[in-house]
């Protein structure tokens, strides 16, 4: 019996059998398609090899994460960019599940738990997205410019041991080539929070260093915690940060939550609103 390590990609198109219901011949023609005429081209470009079809998916084998990984970010980028004109209720989208494991070969298949990891991965990551097990993050981070999400540990079905996941960025476009001013980092295991100045709305210049102080000061008290880990006040501050989104600022800094807010005084009274935000939703908290 051969065994061999190897970095196993498992994809599947999400909602095939509402897309299939809706119009069979018109979908299957279509993922034939992009089958043959993208991924792949675009799997032998990164040295990989199908393993398999299984009609709404594939199993492809790589001897390396970061063909995987790259192949993977390329493949979520180039398929959201092709169905761009399609009708939303017809568009095909795929999640992506990658693990790095141990798996019996039979023949041109594989088998073994480095499989259905890679399968059950795939469930856990949301419509084009990508999930790594640790493993697979372990030999992928720092090697390619994309930012990764902690998601903790996952009991995955008929697996033993409970598994680490990890999330690549939702920004695939803006993480395979990042700009100076969305270069993305790596996220810290801790809570990470970036607490931005406070916007001056009453029009006096003086209220800027006094949204400023207060972002500082609310750095301070969060620091004493020591279970935060916090953006300092300068990072904070940074012109490549002005315009930006909630998602480009989680990006450009790495950290899951943003605290911003506003400062407004007239006369003798003032009035301070803030907001925390989860980046990767965009949604308070």
């Amino acid at each position: 019996m051969e065994r061999r390590l190897a970095a196993i990609l498992a994809a599947d198109v999400v909602g095939y059998t509402r897309l299939m219901g809706a119009d069979e011949v018109g979908t299957l023609q279509r993922l034939t398609e992009l089958q043959q005429q993208d991924l792949e081209p675009l799997i032998a470009e990164h040295r990989g090899r199908v393993v398999k079809l299984m009609g709404d998916g594939l199993l492809v084998e790589f001897a390396s994460v970061v063909d995987a990984l790259a192949c993977a970010v390329a493949w979520q980028d180039g398929v959201t960019e092709r169905e761009a004109a399609v009708d939303e209720n017809k568009r095909l989208r795929f999640r992506i599940g990658i693990n790095l494991g141990d798996v019996i070969v039979v023949g041109d298949d594989i088998h073994g738990d480095g499989v259905n990891i890679a399968a059950r991965l795939e469930s856990v990551a949301e419509p084009g997205g990508i999930c790594l097990s640790v493993d697979a993050y372990r030999q992928a981070k720092g090697r390619l410019e994309v930012a990764f999400e902690d998601l903790g540990e996952h009991d995955l079905k008929n697996v033993a041991e409970p598994v680490r996941v990890y999330r690549v960025s939702a920004d695939l476009s803006a993480a395979a080539a990042p700009s100076p001013k969305t270069e993305a980092l790596a996220l810290p295991d801790r809570p990470s929070v970036a607490v931005l100045p406070f916007e001056e709305l009453g029009g006096d210049p003086g209220q800027t260093d006094f949204g400023e102080g207060l972002a500082a000061d609310i750095i301070t008290e969060l620091s004493r915690s020591g279970t935060i880990s916090l953006v300092g006040r300068h990072e904070s501050r940074s012109h490549a940060l002005e315009g930006a989104t909630v998602q480009e600022v989680g990006r450009i800094l790495a950290v899951r939550y943003v605290l911003s807010g506003t400062v407004r005084r007239a006369g003798g009274r003032g009035r301070i609103t803030a907001e925390l935000l989860e980046v990767q939703t965009g949604r308070p908290r």
